[in-house]
């Protein structure tokens, strides 16, 4: 696959590069791949967050007032190691903790414990919660195992809001677990995505043809079938989500319309035009809405929906402003 690229070695570093010279109110700390916001969180806990990179605008793009303070950026599709979530750590504690937000894959879960018990070792305050929204790709394991995607933007958002309020480690942490337990995330492709340096996708499927409950890597489905209307899709995928969610009448929800990094913004509009319908006919109050690219996995043409249900508390939360390089919110919705 063609890419407007250099080296392909050297992908993430060039990005780091180009992002850190388009946003210069954000820091990166020596030749590690830790970048921070210029101000330190004094007086209330620091959220952390990292991964692989290929899904700008997660992680870097949401560093900023009303998010993280600092992001660790890993190879593409690769987790950062050990080193470099230690010093992203060190870097924002002020005496209040760090709380670390993390997706279920098994190299970030490990290399985010082995640090997280480093820096307790060092007198650091350190807790960690991990995102497990995914119904699509490994969900046919426990509920605990499943994977974190585009419902970790929910996550992000609500912590982040809830750490400017002064909530304590522990209420942060609960907070990103009560979220997790109220969000599920389907997804659906037509393709998969091709690594920089590859010369073949993750994985391909004839025309004609969709790949249901996609993973964020460009990883395949639970099954391969018949492309069919998106309404018809998206009914699948709700269906599929409320299974679990169970939302109904008098319900409020927040939906998370999500491009996976090659979907036009016409076609994602026309499936949340179907989401907000479905949820009307079911008497359940749309309260929140997102739609655009917030975790992408390179250039996948396809999408996620990620339904969350809402109370006061989390609705609040999402309303609260926030200043990122990609992601900013001023005033409430609804």
């Amino acid at each position: 696959m063609s890419r407007f690229l250099n080296d392909p070695d050297d992908a993430v570093t060039e990005m780091l590069e180009g992002f850190l010279l388009a946003h210069p109110e954000l820091e990166r700390h020596g030749s590690s791949r830790v970048v921070t916001t210029a101000t330190p969180p004094a007086g209330r806990v620091a959220i952390v967050t990292g991964g692989g990179s290929g899904h700008k605008p997660a992680f870097i793009g949401y560093l900023g007032e009303g998010m993280f303070d600092a992001v660790v950026c890993g190879d593409v599709f690769a987790s950062p190691p050990v080193g470099s979530v230690l010093e992203a750590i060190r870097t924002v504690n002020t005496g209040q903790g760090v709380l670390l937000l993390l997706g279920n894959y098994s190299g970030d879960v490990m290399n985010f414990e082995m640090a997280a018990d480093m820096a307790r070792d060092e007198g650091i305050e350190v807790e960690m919660a991990v995102a497990t929204d995914d119904l699509g790709a490994g969900s046919n394991v426990r509920p605990d195992q499943r994977r974190g995607v585009s419902g970790q933007f929910l996550i992000w958002k609500t912590v982040g809001a809830a750490a400017r309020q002064g909530a304590s480690l522990t209420e942060l942490k609960q907070l990103a677990q009560d979220v997790n337990a109220a969000t599920r995330t389907m997804g659906v492709s037509l393709n998969g995505c091709t690594l920089p340096g590859s010369t073949k996708p993750t994985f391909s499927i004839e025309e004609g043809q969709m790949e249901i409950g996609v993973g964020h890597h460009g990883e395949r489905g639970r099954s391969t079938e018949p492309l069919v209307p998106v309404d018809d899709i998206v009914n699948r995928l709700v269906e599929e989500i409320n299974q679990e969610l169970q939302l109904g009448q008098g319900d409020r929800a927040a939906v998370v319309i999500n491009g996976l990094g090659g979907t036009p913004m016409l076609e994602l509009y026309v499936a949340y035009r179907r989401v907000a319908l479905l949820l009307r006919e079911r008497g359940v109050s749309l309260d929140v809405n997102f739609v655009g690219e917030y975790f992408t996995a390179l250039g996948m043409h396809g999408f996620s929906i990620t339904l969350m249900k809402l109370d006061d508390r989390t609705f609040d939360l999402l309303n609260e402003p926030a200043r990122t390089p990609h992601f900013t919110q001023t005033k409430p919705q609804n």
